[in-house]
């Protein structure tokens, strides 16, 4: 397994609560960016991948030519998993087709509500007409339900009443999407929603509202494979699973981070230069983007593969959690491995101290 991540720092709008490294005046790169994106995979050699995911930003801003043109210039490993982000005001079926053509399988759309206060309050410019539109698009395009669905729970002012009808709304769309990430909304530094405390979700409605999503996608054939992850059999995001499995991966573009296993099961992780305009010089002067780097050493790294193998449905091993009778109810063993339970997702990190290294 070996994935490669690839950056697309271009947005039309910041939303309040974003923290990415995305910007809104910066379209008129959009063409030296893809290029040196594509030199930077030259240089770089990599396996082929068994999965490619853009994101950003607004990867779907990227024309279908452009889009192309990068995608062709990674080596895909047979039956490769190849995602793009979209937002729903930003795609028609012309530009999934486009996508489609050039290799992509799956399309990840930022929904975040279906309710248009809420969308509002998260400085959201869709509405939910749009949503639909897109789906139709994707699914005359040929996606069919390889769509996922992303959504935020716990804006200001956003009832449990309003919070269902999102969850419902998304499980009637034509077709269903077979994948549904569901978040809590967090509060990031430097953010416009940072700077307002008025906003600021209330711990207990995020709780109240993650039962709530947990109860109705199950009902309606999702089976949660990592906290705030459900799919239906088989639509597990592969890309993302990667991640949680501390596999390798290649971050191509500005910001993007990249992980490698070092001998002795150390790992090393690097990411590169955060703006657009400073990547395309360094790419474009023959030098390493790379800004900083991070090595892990054996010990830290598998503590950091069981607090991320904890978040999953896969669990950790029974030696590995020292359960007591505060931990008790939020974990069950499965077979030779401890779960989480559904209280459990709630308080992964009370239950990730209790991890033996």
């Amino acid at each position: 397994m070996f994935g490669t991540y690839i950056h697309v720092p271009f947005c039309v709008h910041r939303c309040d609560y974003c923290a990415f490294a995305t910007w809104t005046d910066r379209g008129h790169l959009m063409d030296a960016y893809v290029a040196a994106c594509m030199t930077e995979v030259g240089r770089a050699c990599l396996p082929p991948s068994t999965s490619v995911f853009f994101g950003g930003g607004t990867p779907s801003l990227l024309p279908g030519e452009a889009l192309a043109g990068l995608l062709a210039s990674v080596e895909l490993a047979p039956g490769a998993e190849v995602t793009v982000e979209c937002n729903p005001e930003t795609v028609d079926e012309a530009l999934l087709v486009a996508y489609r053509r050039a290799g992509v399988t799956r399309l990840s759309f930022g929904v975040q509500s279906m309710v248009p206060s809420v969308l509002a309050t998260l400085g959201r410019r869709h509405d939910p007409l749009a949503v639909r539109r897109a789906v139709s698009a994707a699914a005359a395009a040929g996606f069919g339900d390889s769509y996922s669905v992303d959504l935020i729970f716990g804006a200001a002012g956003e009832t449990l009443a309003e919070w269902r009808r999102t969850l419902d709304e998304v499980l009637a769309l034509d077709p269903v999407p077979a994948h549904v990430s569901a978040y809590g909304l967090t509060v990031e530094p430097g953010t416009p929603l940072a700077a307002d405390p008025a906003r600021h979700p209330d711990p207990d409605d995020q709780a109240d509202k993650y039962l709530l999503a947990d109860r109705l996608l199950a009902g309606a054939g999702f089976g949660w494979y990592e906290i705030s992850n459900w799919a239906r059999p088989g639509a597990e995001c592969r890309h993302n699973q990667l991640y949680w499995r501390e596999g390798e991966y290649r971050g191509i573009g500005a910001a993007a981070h990249s992980h490698e296993t070092l001998p002795g099961g150390s790992a090393r992780r690097w990411w590169n230069v955060r703006t657009p305009e400073r990547y395309i010089r360094q790419i474009g002067a023959g030098l390493d983007p790379t800004a900083a780097d991070d090595v892990l050493d054996a010990p830290a790294r598998r503590l950091e593969a069981a607090q991320l193998a904890l978040r999953t449905r896969a669990g950790v091993p029974r030696d590995r959690l020292a359960v007591d009778p505060l931990i008790e109810h939020l974990v069950r063993l499965e077979g030779d491995r401890w779960v989480l339970t559904v209280e459990g997702r709630l308080l992964a990190n009370e239950v990730a101290l209790r991890l033996v290294a």
